[in-house]
């Protein structure tokens, strides 16, 4: 099922989310909707919070993309994207282990919207699975690009929080445009 995007001005996007307690059928279907709207919008990754929920849930799927870098490591070996995409992560924590790198950003809760973002290339990340099961995985990238983008969301923090002031001034406009769009009163 397709789900509802939240933009900028909805209150779930600068919230924490809560720890999720338990993985049940509730959260493996939410899971499972969260990865057809992520589609169904033609993105990357999606967390939680962006379809209203402060829980912490994301789901990522760079597999399809050719035209930027992805690596993904699992015990220290290289892995085949396809065998883990889409990722659900729940309960993610991340360490950025990489040099700063500037890239392109957009996101789905800011249709229209993108920006330079430097960001640690890559990360180290520990998370559950959507069978429970624990993840701890390396990603350089597109993939620590998109888990980092996802993880800041769980946690509130929005791209544009990243960008430099330059960047932030020129696209001030749009931004408040799509926030009082948004605006819940």
């Amino acid at each position: 099922m397709i789900l509802p995007i939240v933009e900028y001005g909805h209150p779930a996007l600068r919230s924490k989310g809560r720890t999720v307690a338990k993985i049940d059928s509730r959260i493996r279907k939410l899971a499972d909707d969260m990865i057809d709207t992520m589609n169904a919008a033609d993105g990357v990754g999606l967390a939680a919070q962006q379809i209203g929920l402060p829980i912490q849930l994301c789901v990522i799927d760079v597999a399809g993309v050719t035209n930027r870098p992805n690596a993904m490591r699992v015990d220290g070996e290289e892995v085949d994207l396809d065998e883990y995409m889409p990722l659900v992560l729940i309960n993610p924590e991340v360490e950025a282990i990489g040099q700063p790198d500037p890239g392109t950003e957009g996101c789905l809760s800011f249709p229209g919207l993108q920006a330079t973002i430097t960001r640690p290339g890559s990360v180290r990340v520990t998370a559950l699975t959507i069978d429970g099961r624990s993840l701890d995985f390396e990603a350089s990238g597109l993939l620590a690009r998109a888990v980092q983008h996802e993880h800041d969301h769980l946690h509130g923090i929005l791209f544009i929080d990243h960008m430099d002031a330059v960047e932030r001034d020129a696209l001030e406009a749009e931004i408040e445009k799509i926030r009082r769009r948004n605006a819940v009163i």
